[in-house]
């Protein structure tokens, strides 16, 4: 079997300024020491919080192929020389690396980006193309200036999709790694007020979402959420780049893909769609009317990129929700049994509202209880976002609701009395109560911005509780 990166490919695309002994061919790429397997190439990235170049020794002892330090770090690793090299900057030459394996790939590449359902998106379509080819995606939300050129350098040569996922905090991110992707295919989810505290308006979002489009290759495609009130403003963007396939998915009557019935259950939905003129049936393996939109999205990607949109809707059926964005834990409670629903990886007003959505379904259950941390990054407009969070409670017909941080005390305050459960400043001090509450046939839904940490919630449930299953 080939290698990921034979050892002078390696060498040729990162252009090291020193080589001081041999390397060995590279199976994997690695900016994490503890993960490091043999035969990988270890990134001494300088990270907020950590230094990769204090553990290029114990990357070594775990049997990488290479470890790739700065020269101004030279002198401090006076006794290595096998299996290690020195860049100006490790991050450019992993970037570096990253766009060689762009180059050297001649399948179709997909980008992703949207204010909400990236990953979800991305896990969807990794699913739906599985069938159709070989496929490469990122794990995770690798979707920063690290993790889309981690993603690119591990993509084999022989990939027939690669897709990948492109996030951004502030205006000019997308551009800079949209430039390395250079997709065949442009996608954008949908647009709304999520880190809309480092933008002054939403229509800054739109605009630097719209980046994506720059890197689209001559002759590729683009396709984005027609029922947005950026729709238009997106079409211009990608006119403007001189992209004449455009593409729009959604309900409207001019839906290139377009929902065309849509029936929605606590397992999942049933999808009925015209795609690009021809009639398609879908079943969605995961309840939502926001993952049957984003299924939507998906089927569309793979007729565009030259998939089977057919085996794609059979593979939908069967894929669930990913961890942290709708995964469910069926756990042991008393005699019996409390659905938990673990949407804890992040959350905006949108996306709150939408597991809600989801977590309102579940209509033959003892109680639905949602338990909610802040969303974060939401500037001068927080208070009034959480307090909005009101309306989709309500309308989900939730019965209790359990809630954390500063800024949820705004919700809070609207809660009626016999909804409300515990309030707690932080999320730890919010698993006693919880865990003390729940009984058999509840479901309880998890979520909140990663900063409010409602993951550990998830975690506490999932260790306290017996007789797991996922789903």
């Amino acid at each position: 079997m080939n290698p990921l990166w034979s050892s002078a490919d390696f060498i040729a695309a990162i252009a090291p300024s020193e080589q001081p002994g041999l390397i060995e061919d590279v199976e994997g790429i690695s900016i994490d020491s503890r993960t490091v397997q043999p035969g990988d190439a270890f990134f001494a990235i300088k990270g907020e919080r950590f230094d990769g170049h204090a553990f290029a020794r114990a990357a070594l002892g775990a049997g990488a192929s290479v470890v790739v330090l700065e020269t101004a770090q030279r002198k401090e690793f006076p006794d290595l020389s096998e299996r290690v090299v020195f860049v100006e900057d490790v991050l450019e030459a992993l970037e570096r690396l990253g766009q060689a394996a762009r180059e050297r790939m001649s399948g179709k590449v997909i980008a992703i980006t949207g204010s909400v359902g990236k990953t979800s998106t991305k896990d969807a379509l990794w699913a739906a193309l599985k069938p159709s080819g070989k496929v490469h995606a990122a794990v995770s939300s690798f979707n920063n200036h690290w993790g889309v050129p981690v993603t690119l350098a591990r993509m084999p040569q022989d990939t027939d999709f690669g897709i990948f996922e492109v996030g951004m905090n502030h205006p000019g991110e997308i551009r800079r790694l949209i430039g390395m992707v250079r997709p065949d295919l442009a996608m954008i989810t949908t647009i709304v007020a999520a880190h809309i505290g480092n933008f002054a308006t939403i229509d800054e979002i739109a605009a630097a979402k719209a980046e994506i489009f720059e890197g689209v290759v001559p002759g590729g495609a683009v396709l984005f959420n027609g029922d947005i009130p950026f729709s238009s403003f997106l079409d211009e963007k990608a006119r403007g780049q001189g992209i004449d396939c455009r593409f729009r998915f959604g309900t409207a009557a001019d839906a290139d893909v377009r929902c065309v019935s849509l029936k929605m259950s606590p397992e999942g939905s049933d999808l009925d769609l015209s795609l690009f003129g021809r009639s398609l049936s879908c079943h969605i393996g995961a309840p939502g009317e926001h993952l049957a939109m984003n299924a939507l999205a998906v089927l569309g990607a793979v007729e565009l990129v030259g998939g089977s949109a057919e085996a794609g809707c059979q593979a939908l059926s069967g894929h669930g929700a990913s961890k942290g964005r709708g995964k469910r834990h069926e756990l042991s409670v008393g005699d019996g049994s409390f659905l938990l629903v673990d949407e804890s990886y992040n959350a905006n007003p949108s996306s709150v509202a939408a597991a809600l959505q989801a977590l309102g379904l579940m209509g033959t259950v003892r109680r639905k209880i949602a338990v909610l941390g802040d969303m974060l990054e939401l500037g001068e407009d927080s208070a009034a976002l959480h307090e909005g969070l009101i309306d989709p409670l309500m309308k989900a017909n939730i019965d209790l609701v359990y809630l954390c941080g500063p800024e949820m005390a705004h919700l809070l305050e609207k809660v009626p009395i016999a909804m409300r459960g515990t309030y707690a400043k932080a999320s730890a001090d919010l698993i006693a109560p919880l865990a003390d509450d729940i009984c058999a046939g509840d479901v309880v839904m998890v979520k909140g911005s990663l900063g409010s940490k409602m993951g550990p919630v998830v975690t506490a449930l999932l260790d306290r509780f017996e007789g797991r299953t996922g789903s």
